[in-house]
């Protein structure tokens, strides 16, 4: 299953999204995909980034979105037939261990590069070259090639994923403005309040409207620490400050929190049954049990948990 706490079968299911999805770019090569295609493709791609989804469930419901857009791209392609079908992930795991390492560096790349290309998406932003080279890494990972030629991909997964980043910097600076230096509070003040973790900006603006005048702050966790520099969201006076380290010391510092968290992107841990009940996901993000935050993006289930948990009696200061 590996470190991040996933089960073997969530793992497997993983492998399954994976194969669905590079079956779904390979039937594009004949045949003309849409904007909701290469939609689904990053959210696939995005959706098995270590620490995304751990939801057997919503796993396999993605699995279907992919097979039901192939349906659509090729329908005489949509059960099994040669070049596009679903590809076998243990063809990869058990290459030639040059050969399987190049191409998992191919495939962990633009995994990672989805992730930058769905938040620049939800902004309203794509670049087809980044787009078509999605279907052309996904389809170099099922061919016969020597190495030399799995060494250019995956230096062009480099290059292609910093056009990736200049797109979603894009996004975000004409979406909310030029980031610029901040001191960011590290105090929390009592009463009730939400951390946001992650980097989703587009969810942390959509919470800062639904919370104003309810009384509730709103703290970045993580890789959210950024937002603070944001001039649009900075003008939200209950946006207060950071709570917390890194991601992955989480399950220490939200233990017993008199609060909920909001997940964004690949930043879960399988929480401890001392804040289970107040882990919050949205997007991409999937845990058993959790409260997920669907597309119309109503955040009144984590508002009236904050109501109801009400925060801290007094002001933490922390270090």
């Amino acid at each position: 299953a590996g470190v991040c706490g996933k089960t073997a079968n969530t793992s497997r299911l993983q492998d399954e999204l994976t194969g669905a999805v590079i079956g779904l770019a390979k039937s594009c090569g004949h045949n003309e995909k849409s904007e909701r295609t290469d939609r689904i493709i990053i959210e696939g791609l995005f959706t098995t980034v270590t620490n995304v989804n751990f939801n057997d469930k919503t796993l396999e419901d993605m699995i279907e979105k992919v097979h039901k857009e192939k349906e659509a791209i090729a329908p005489t392609c949509a059960a099994p037939c040669g070049n596009t079908e679903d590809f076998d992930m243990n063809l990869l795991w058990n290459e030639d261990e040059d050969i399987r390492s190049l191409k998992s560096l191919i495939l962990f790349g633009i995994r990672g590069m989805a992730a930058y290309a769905y938040h620049a998406m939800v902004l309203g932003y794509e670049s087809e070259e980044v787009n078509q080279f999605f279907y052309k890494a996904l389809s170099i990972i099922t061919y016969d090639l020597e190495m030399d030629r799995l060494i250019e991909v995956a230096m062009e997964v480099g290059e292609k994923n910093l056009k990736c980043m200049e797109l979603l910097d894009k996004a975000n600076t004409s979406s909310y403005g030029t980031p610029t230096p901040v001191k960011v509070p590290l105090t929390i003040e009592k009463g009730p309040f939400i951390v946001v973790t992650g980097h989703d900006l587009k969810d942390l603006q959509l919470l800062l409207e639904q919370t104003e005048g309810k009384g509730i702050n709103i703290y970045t966790h993580g890789e959210m620490l950024p937002a603070h520099a944001y001039p649009l969201l900075k003008k939200f006076s209950h946006l207060k400050g950071n709570f917390g380290t890194a991601w992955q010391n989480q399950q220490k510092e939200f233990d017993h929190l008199p609060a909920p968290i909001l997940y964004t992107t690949n930043c879960l841990m399988p929480p401890k049954s001392s804040y289970a009940d107040r882990v919050f996901t949205t997007e991409v993000v999937a845990f058993p049990g959790a409260v997920h935050i669907d597309e119309k993006k109503d955040f009144t289930p984590i508002i009236e948990k904050a109501l109801e948990l009400g925060g801290y009696k007094e002001d933490q200061i922390l270090t």
